[in-house]
């Protein structure tokens, strides 16, 4: 997919199994399954699966939603451990950085932290001005994200494994 970040970033929220998938190494998997459910075509193209979740309707949304539910179930009878995933990979990232000594990944979270709240700051005393709000909006809504992934690089994630659990429980109709 060309524009695989955004397509994950809209799922996000609708879809977060869906959207880790797509992060990882079941984004194949992901994409066949997007393919087959939401468009019904199981050799869909990734710009074919891109353009439907762009152009979603509401009818959409609210299918990928049982998609979601469905391919979470999927995942977790599979054995397969998207959250054990996701923390190998933030592990990942952080023995990299550590072995390294690359600056890099401090200096960009450290950019985001700063942005975010001086963003956040100027909307406060100025609010959103009347041109560009919308624009602004956008700018809050994606240094959120990548506030939010900068904590979770330093300090892990465990509200997300938490309701990845309370999902896969709900799902199977127990408790973990």
């Amino acid at each position: 997919m060309k524009h695989k970040a955004k397509i994950i970033d809209i799922l996000r929220g609708i879809a977060p199994t869906i959207a880790t998938a797509l992060g990882g190494p079941m984004a194949g998997v992901a994409v066949r399954t997007l393919a087959n459910e939401l468009i019904g075509k199981p050799d869909a193209s990734d710009d074919e699966v891109q353009a439907a979740i762009l152009s979603a309707t509401g009818q959409d949304l609210v299918r990928l939603k049982q998609i979601e539910a469905d391919f979470s179930a999927q995942m977790a009878e599979a054995g397969v451990e998207l959250e054990r995933i996701a923390a190998d990979d933030r592990a990942s990232a952080r023995l990299r950085q550590s072995k390294t000594g690359d600056i890099a990944p401090t200096v960009l979270g450290g950019a985001v932290i700063i942005g975010f709240f001086a963003v956040l700051a100027y909307v406060t005393i100025y609010g959103l001005p009347t041109e560009s709000g919308p624009v602004l909006a956008l700018l809050i809504g994606s240094l959120a994200t990548g506030l939010s992934q900068v904590l979770n690089f330093y300090f892990g994630s465990s509200v997300g494994s938490k309701n990845k659990d309370g999902i896969i429980a709900s799902l199977k109709g127990g408790a973990i």
